[in-house]
């Protein structure tokens, strides 16, 4: 059962070939057995997901189920959970029990999901390599000696292993695409607003945007139906009907215009990985897609513009968790400054330091016009190049990260080249487009995702064009040694 996509799950349960319950209780098994080896699960949440199987099984058998009932998956650590421990891979929040569902989770709720547990997490999403969780690092299941990408790591690793049917993310710079390229898994940051951040722990509150991950684009369509719509409890969420995103999946590609920017095929891009990506463009070409060079001139100042903005407004964020009200608190302080000191000190690791550090000093007084406020305007200018380019093309494609996999530890001790990771990835968050991920090879033994960006809630068309693709190959489809 553990190789079937989301969609031939919600098929064999309408069928009676198997029960939510069975179904559950195998993936339970396979986390008990496996998750071992990739550290990936941060809380199980075993007797729950019996008793909602249990649920679903009924309405299942009632006939008020819908795509989702009955489907096991698992939530990033990032999302609040009610009852659950929700400690966004830190210490600081490690002891912390949310009272409350976050928006992602209670519609998923409704909808009838098994959740299984809460997934391992670059620490408050700062990350790119899943190594800064205060549980340890996760392995990717396509080499346990790689890390998975992050921050998303842990719903990328519970995909790819097969230790639930799909998973939960965000993506403030990368953090659903790039761990889903280098998981071999399908993932999707939708346009900004389109999915409520409500009960989403904030890290940079303009540039977060919660997303599915699974096997398939079409898991990913069913799963952004159930995620995606307005909500009064956002204030950055859009009031826009939810389309049916798997309606237009076996549209032709015949005429589609594919943009190819020259940007992110030059200096620093990996050989393996391009042949790869040119090859996956070369199927579309068979698909009937025409391709245009383009350019993304301001390509270049992404990353240095991302980490002023994000950690600027992640310093203001992270300024809640101060040992006073929940999470962590020290032992014995001798006054309030003291509480503050050694509760924040301690609980944060040294990637949330850093880039609270950074982002104080941005948004200082004397700073802020040299570097905060230039970095808007430079996002301005990112933005812009969107906006011609989608005057040209359909949608936008490249390579998803500059390499694959890397071994774990390969990067930690230099940030800077840790950053770079990100690089094709950034520049759609700070426009707030929708992006995907889609295995397209390998390099050696490890997975290679091509990059789909799309014009603003323009996420049909991109599910469109990465099924069409996932219709003539089974990069999607295969599964790591040892996790079969």
């Amino acid at each position: 059962m553990h190789t079937k996509t989301v969609a031939q799950l919600a098929q064999g349960l309408q069928q009676g070939e198997f029960s939510s319950v069975e179904l559950t209780t195998a993936y339970l098994e396979r986390i008990e057995k496996l998750d071992g080896q990739v550290n990936a699960y941060v809380t199980v949440t075993a007797e729950q997901a019996l008793v909602a199987a249990r649920a679903a099984d009924a309405r299942i058998k009632a006939g008020t189920a819908g795509p989702l009932t009955g489907i096991p998956i698992a939530h990033k650590d990032i999302f609040c959970t009610d009852g659950v421990r929700t400690s966004c891979g830190s210490k600081m929040l490690d002891n912390f029990v949310a009272p409350y569902d976050a928006t992602v989770v209670s519609r998923f709720k409704e909808a009838g999901v098994v959740m299984l547990g809460k997934t391992n997490m670059d620490e408050f999403a700062m990350g790119s390599s899943n190594e800064t969780s205060y549980y340890g690092p996760v392995r990717n299941p396509w080499d346990l000696n790689a890390v998975p990408g992050g921050s998303s790591g842990g719903s990328a690793a519970v995909v790819a292993a097969r230790l639930a049917a799909a998973s939960t993310g965000t993506d403030t710079g990368g953090s659903i695409r790039q761990p889903a390229a280098l998981c071999g898994i399908t993932g999707l940051k939708p346009t900004y607003g389109l999915v409520s951040r409500y009960g989403m722990i904030a890290f940079a509150s303009s540039l977060d945007q919660a997303g599915p991950m699974a096997q398939s684009a079409e898991d990913c369509a069913i799963m952004l139906g159930a995620m995606a719509g307005f909500d009064k409890r956002d204030s950055t969420s859009l009031e826009r009907s939810v389309p049916d995103y798997r309606a237009g999946l076996n549209n032709p590609l015949a005429g589609l215009k594919i943009g190819l920017p020259k940007e992110y095929f030059g200096e620093g891009l990996d050989a393996g990985v391009a042949r790869v990506v040119e090859a996956a463009i070369a199927e579309y070409k068979k698909l009937g897609a025409e391709v245009i060079e383009i350019s993304l001139p301001n390509t270049h100042l992404a990353v240095p513009v991302y980490y002023v903005v994000a950690p600027a407004e992640c310093s203001s964020n992270l300024s809640r968790f101060d040992g006073v009200r929940f999470g962590y608190r020290c032992e014995d302080p001798k006054d309030l400054m003291d509480l503050y000191k050694r509760s924040r000190g301690e609980g944060f690791g040294p990637e949330v330091k850093r880039r609270i550090m950074i982002g104080t000093y941005v948004l200082s007084a004397g700073y802020y016009d040299a570097y905060y406020l230039k970095a808007q305007k430079a996002r301005q200018l990112i933005s812009n190049d969107f906006k011609s380019a989608f005057e040209q093309v359909d949608v936008i494609m490249g390579p998803t990260a500059p390499t694959v996999a890397f071994n774990l530890g390969e990067k930690s001790s230099d940030p800077v080249t840790m950053y770079l990771s990100d690089i094709y990835t950034i520049a759609a968050n700070l426009a707030g487009l929708p992006g995907m991920s889609i295995p397209a090879g390998f390099v050696g033994n490890r997975p290679v995702g091509l990059q789909l960006i799309g014009n603003y809630f323009d996420e049909a068309r991109l599910l469109n064009v990465a099924h069409q693709y996932q219709q003539v190959s089974d990069w999607h489809s295969r599964l790591p040694d040892g996790f079969k």
